[in-house]
């Protein structure tokens, strides 16, 4: 009798599952609410803003500015004969991109632990849906560059994607959201015994960034940081990925097929890892939190 009544259920919620459960079908079945989720992000980031969706392209632009001031004129800064300003431009949209994705899911449990204690469906969803929605928001940034782009080439600069490698180009956004991801989950997860996570990881995202080669070349790092610090710039995948970027869309910087697969590998290793993590902290989070 029990195990007919058993066999009878559509769907089983478990506590039981894998180390590292990415269970498509689940996600899949709960679409509508992942798209839902989606909506959310995109329309109560800028709710009852002035200016609303205007600081996606305010941002980008007034960083860029202050680092072309401070890092190119100030610092003297070489950027290979680029514009400072498109340089710095294309480094801070690829930044953003993996910031965002980075501080959004880095407090899924905090935030959402009202919704997580009411009604089940997959944890995953919620960071899933954090860096769906910020691609819409690097979207808007990238056509803002390629504005700037256009501009410049019809001013006579010698600019050029580079068409060889340019194919890469979707290949390093997805590098860049799963490390964003990945990274995000594992705070996330840390966040529910450690509060003071969350006041550092503003801190610590700044801090990386100057540590990424976002506003300036690796070639610069190597002439002027020490020795250690170079090849922590040069190493980190971060940095690997703002290169890639540079490298593809204004031909310039260094790209090296090792530097790609030790990226990708990094990216995918530390996906798993916080997947991991993220799959076992959902099963008790709720008593910590």
């Amino acid at each position: 009798m029990n195990t007919e009544a058993e066999d009878s259920w559509l769907y089983v919620i478990s506590s039981k599952r894998k180390l590292i459960n990415f269970n498509f079908e689940e996600i899949w079945r709960y679409r509508d609410l992942l798209i839902l989720f989606v909506k959310r992000d995109i329309v109560t980031v800028y709710k009852q803003t002035i200016l609303g969706p205007l600081w996606y392209i305010i941002q980008p632009l007034f960083t860029s500015v202050i680092f072309t001031l401070i890092f190119n004129k100030l610092g003297q800064i070489q950027t290979n004969g680029i514009d400072p300003f498109l340089f710095n431009l294309a480094g801070v949209t690829a930044w953003n991109y993996f910031k965002e994705c980075l501080t959004g899911t880095s407090n899924t449990f905090t935030s959402n632990q009202n919704i997580f204690g009411k009604v089940y469906f997959p944890r995953i969803i919620l960071p899933l849906s954090i860096t769906i929605s910020n691609l819409l928001k690097f979207g808007i940034q990238l056509l803002i560059f390629f504005g700037f782009w256009l501009y410049y080439y019809s001013q006579g600069m010698n600019l050029s994607i580079n068409s060889g490698y340019i194919l890469l180009f979707p290949i390093y956004v997805i590098m860049m959201g799963m490390l964003g991801l990945g990274l995000g989950m594992i705070i996330s997860s840390m966040t529910t015994k450690y509060r003071d996570l969350t006041i550092l990881v503003g801190f610590a995202v700044q801090l990386l960034m100057f540590l990424s080669a976002v506003p300036y070349p690796v070639s610069e790092a190597k002439a002027k940081f020490s020795k250690n610090i170079a090849l922590f710039v040069e190493f980190n995948p971060l940095t690997q990925i703002i290169e890639g970027f540079r490298f593809m869309l204004l031909n310039t910087g260094s790209f090296t097929w090792f530097g790609f697969f030790y990226t990708l590998a990094v990216c995918i290793i530390l996906f798993l890892v916080g997947l991991l993590i993220f799959n076992r902290t959902e099963k008790t989070f709720i008593d910590t939190v």
